[in-house]
């Protein structure tokens, strides 16, 4: 619950720089407030669950779990809770999953501040935010239009843990490290590595991991 108007947020996020840098930057506007920060999804449903948060910043990559994963456990839990996702990943592939999840908005890091602020008060209405890009994608799918990106249309037909697996595996981690990072099994792992070469027309393993490590790389530019 707001106490004297000021709106309560907590920040998830694996980075502590990050972290800090918005904390500061919200810490300038006099009606919003960092209450609570976290680097893990346990982290983060543990301080909900003490309650006096009036919404959430989620990145999408977390140290111990999927940030898509936290979102739709937030919103199973909490459903009137606003939940903002901030991520490095790119919005054309990654805003529509965030909204399917339960996310009310959002914002791609290499955003300006004012982006960001504006943003979190909008979802703080109930208002969705999405880019203008982005509402241009939507508009054009609704409309029938296509994109001009075919490998992007082809990872969009992964889903979401299929997508997961894919950027682990491009960050160089082994079928088991993945595994074991997602906490699932091995066998699992080598089927959904099977369904995303399928899916993406991959003929071999080695083309596979060239391929996430290509998507990885391209994530940073």
């Amino acid at each position: 619950m707001k106490k004297d108007n000021i709106s309560r947020i907590l920040i998830v996020d694996d980075h502590p720089v990050v972290r800090l840098g918005i904390t500061q930057l919200i810490s300038e506007e006099p009606d919003l407030q960092v209450v609570a920060d976290a680097e893990r999804p346990q982290e983060a449903m543990k301080r909900l669950k003490e309650g006096d948060i009036d919404m959430t910043i989620v990145d999408l990559s977390l140290e111990g779990g999927s940030g898509l994963d936290l979102v739709g456990e937030i919103k199973r839990l909490y459903p009137e809770m606003p939940v903002l996702v901030l991520s490095m990943h790119d919005e054309s592939l990654y805003a529509e999953r965030s909204l399917r999840a339960g996310a009310s908005g959002y914002v791609m890091k290499q955003a300006g501040t004012e982006t960001l602020i504006k943003a979190i008060r909008k979802v703080l209405k109930g208002i969705i935010y999405l880019s203008d890009d982005m509402v241009n994608i939507f508009l054009s799918k609704a409309s029938g239009g296509r994109t001009a990106d075919v490998h992007k249309i082809s990872i969009q037909s992964l889903s979401n843990r299929e997508l997961e697996v894919f950027e682990l595996l491009g960050k160089g981690m082994g079928t088991k490290q993945v595994a074991d990072s997602l906490g699932l099994s091995v066998k699992t792992i080598e089927t959904y590595r099977s369904n995303i070469k399928s899916k993406l027309g991959m003929s071999s393993s080695s083309q596979l991991l060239k391929e996430a490590a290509v998507w990885v790389n391209s994530l940073k530019d």
